[in-house]
């Protein structure tokens, strides 16, 4: 197989990949941020990143709840009908999975930004891939990320859960309310 022909790196761009053999690679560096640490330091630095994303993702996921308690607050008080609570639902589901979106986009615009994965769209399915914890492995990143891979799928779960208990949380009070008015 020659040079032309050989895979990509796992985390490397192809057409970075490609370029080398015309020596253009350090064009291409240079426009990009070039991780400056190695080794195990390089890996706590990844860690530290990783646990301020997770940071951002709870302060992204509290605005997000709070700004839904303060639309939903004049349903509290009315029953509402069959579809137009069951619209309600698909509206908190759908904002839901909106800020789960945004904090998979904040991770993976992270992992590009540092090189860790060379283009958007692959730092993206990686990201939506580890935060639902679906983790089909055919994306990797390169070693001294690996941990923060990890980090990213335990916010991914708590970011879950929290949902999960907000959704649950709203359900119960509509349904509380039902059987208020019923007895």
């Amino acid at each position: 197989m020659s040079p032309a022909e050989s895979p990509p790196a796992h985390g490397k761009r192809p057409e970075v990949v490609g370029l080398q053999q015309f020596g253009l690679r350090d064009a291409i560096r240079s426009s990009r941020h070039v991780p400056c640490f190695t080794g195990s330091t390089a890996m706590v630095v990844r860690l530290l990143t990783a646990f301020s994303l997770m940071a951002i993702c709870v302060v992204v996921h509290a605005s997000g709840m709070t700004a839904a308690l303060q639309k939903l607050r004049p349903f509290a008080a009315r029953t509402l009908s069959f579809w137009r609570s069951t619209w309600l639902f698909i509206s908190v589901a759908v904002w839901i999975v909106g800020l789960h979106l945004v904090e998979i986009s904040v991770w993976a615009i992270v992992y590009v930004w540092d090189g860790a994965i060379g283009d958007l769209q692959t730092a993206f399915y990686f990201s939506a891939v580890t935060y639902t914890t679906t983790g089909y492995g055919d994306v990797l990143l390169p070693v001294e990320w690996r941990f923060a891979g990890g980090v990213e799928a335990l916010t991914g779960i708590l970011m879950c859960g929290w949902s999960t208990a907000f959704f649950f949380a709203i359900v119960a009070s509509l349904h509380g309310q039902r059987v208020r008015v019923k007895t």
